[in-house]
C-alpha cells in the first residue's frame, strides 16, 4: 500500500491574503490536519486551545489547536489544525478531507471528489 501526498494551499482565516503551500501526507485515519508550527506562525495564526492528543504508538501528548482555511484544487474549507512540532509529519486528516469534499481512491491512491453528506 502506497502513501499519498498532496500539495495544499493554507490560509489565515483572518486574512486570506496570507497563505502558503505545504505538502501533506494524506491520512484518512487521522482526525485532524497537522501543519508545522513555523508555517502557521508565518500566517499569523495563534492556537485557540490546547488538547490531549493520541499519537502513533498510543502515547498521549498535549498539542496546540487552531483553525485554518485549506484549499485543494477547486475546493476551499475551514478546518481545525494541530500546530505541528519539527518531529511531526505534516498530515491532511479526515476532517479536512471531508470538508473539502475529497476521499482517497484505494486503487489509484489519489484524491477524488466525493459527495458532501449532511447526515
Amino acid at each position: 500500500m502506497g502513501l499519498t501526498y498532496v500539495k495544499v494551499r493554507v490560509y489565515s482565516p483572518a486574512d486570506l491574503a496570507r497563505s502558503d503551500t505545504v505538502e501533506l501526507l494524506v491520512d484518512s485515519g487521522a482526525i485532524f490536519t497537522s501543519i508545522p508550527r513555523s508555517t502557521l506562525k508565518k500566517l499569523g495564526l495563534k492556537p485557540i486551545t490546547r488538547r490531549k492528543l493520541k499519537v502513533y504508538g498510543g502515547a498521549i501528548v498535549e498539542g496546540d489547536i487552531g483553525v485554518i482555511i485549506v484549499e485543494y484544487r477547486d475546493s476551499r474549507a475551514g478546518a481545525p489544525v494541530i500546530f505541528g512540532e519539527p518531529e511531526d509529519t505534516p498530515i491532511l486528516g479526515a476532517t479536512s478531507l471531508e470538508a473539502l469534499g475529497y476521499q482517497v481512491d484505494p486503487v489509484t491512491k489519489k484524491l477524488k471528489p466525493t459527495e458532501l453528506l449532511m447526515i
